[in-house]
């Protein structure tokens, strides 16, 4: 490697200034438990606490004496899965959003291109942006969380590709569908709307993207599914963009159980309302019992204020106490006394509003 490659990786991975860089993951449940001895309330990665259906775990295990063979048929099973359920849309496929995400990157910058995000928000926005040699411009939400779309559509001038995560994390708050239609009309490149956790909110209809031929909705498979270990996720895109991305596409990312897994996932419908219902339970539960301001949420976590502590005292406190939450101090662009709290099991949720009470009490 020669010294001027060096000396990119550095400037690109290890600033001058010491910012963070890179995904901040949070802490690992096992080392939790080693330490201080307690079953451990996993809150601090917004997953489906109950894992895959039944079904899903069937399909997998039917798929395994075929894991020698390339997965191309079964990314057209999942493909008239996809359009059976949503309708005749243009879909992708990658390993996880953030494999959907990469590809586009890939296929629209060159070195110095904009790229804007709205913070704070989802951190591999700029992580992979930058890796692509683009310049990020982030819009700073409002002090209530919420979006202001002229300063999105202001900041978007010249921009290749704007990211728009709705509802939004780590705050949880969701942009109505005609806001994202007005951005989308209103500049020029591409609008890149996350919808992650969009099954928890007033979900955005597939059809406003034949409406606009720069949006594209990217979905995942890792959280209302229970799909997070296979990393699976897809995106509606406008049907000149399609031809683009498959030749940009990284060949065979996505494996044969995670394609079968999310076949069956999305056919078994019974099973996504069943744990629909207990998160938007126990969110409601969660708002209205906590001592400690809630951020209202539209998705399947709560963002706490823990102030006057910092979100990293706050997720020790819980910790030893059994209960992983995590802290937001590496969300740039928001101050660093809050949490976020995944929706877990009964017992989870239990002892997450406990724990919670045991703070506030300290505080006092």
């Amino acid at each position: 490697m020669t010294s001027k490659q060096k000396t990119l990786i550095r400037s690109l991975y290890d600033p001058p200034d010491g910012s963070k860089v890179g995904y901040a993951f949070s802490l690992s449940p096992a080392e939790v438990e080693r330490q201080f001895g307690e079953p451990v309330a996993r809150l601090a990665s917004n997953e489906n606490p109950f894992g895959p259906s039944p079904a899903v775990i069937d399909a997998m295990q039917r798929s395994l004496s075929e894991v020698h063979r390339y997965p191309d048929r079964e990314m057209q099973s999942l493909q008239h899965a996809l359009k059976s359920l949503h309708g005749e849309y243009s879909f992708v496929i990658g390993a996880g959003m953030d494999g959907i995400i990469e590809t586009v990157l890939r296929l629209l910058l060159e070195p110095g291109d904009k790229v804007v995000v709205i913070e704070p928000t989802f951190s591999f926005y700029q992580i992979a942006a930058e890796a692509c040699h683009g310049s990020v411009c982030a819009v700073p939400l409002r002090h209530d969380f919420s979006m202001d779309p002229q300063a999105v559509i202001a900041a978007s001038k010249g921009t290749k590709i704007t990211f728009l995560c709705t509802p939004n994390n780590p705050t949880g708050t969701a942009v109505p569908p005609e806001t994202i239609e007005l951005i989308a009309q209103s500049i020029d490149g591409l609008l890149f709307v996350d919808c992650a956790y969009g099954e928890f909110s007033t979900d955005i209809p597939y059809d406003i993207v034949k409406r606009h031929s720069n949006l594209i909705i990217g979905r995942t498979m890792s959280k209302l599914y229970g799909l997070a270990g296979l990393r699976l996720g897809y995106a509606a895109v406008p049907d000149w963009f399609l031809p683009y991305y498959e030749k940009a596409k990284t060949p065979f990312a996505v494996d044969v159980l995670a394609l079968r897994a999310a076949v069956a996932a999305l056919m078994d419908q019974e099973y996504k309302e069943q744990v629909h219902s207990h998160i938007m339970k126990w969110r409601e539960q969660i708002i209205q019992k906590s001592p400690l301001p809630v951020t209202p949420s539209s998705s399947n976590f709560c963002l706490i204020d823990v102030s006057p502590k910092t979100g990293a005292e706050a997720t020790l406190f819980f910790a030893e106490r059994g209960v992983l939450v995590r802290s937001c101090d590496s969300f740039s662009g928001l101050e660093p006394h809050y949490i976020r709290a995944s929706i877990g099991l009964d017992w989870e949720c239990e002892r997450l509003l406990e724990v919670l009470h045991l703070l506030a009490e300290e505080m006092k």
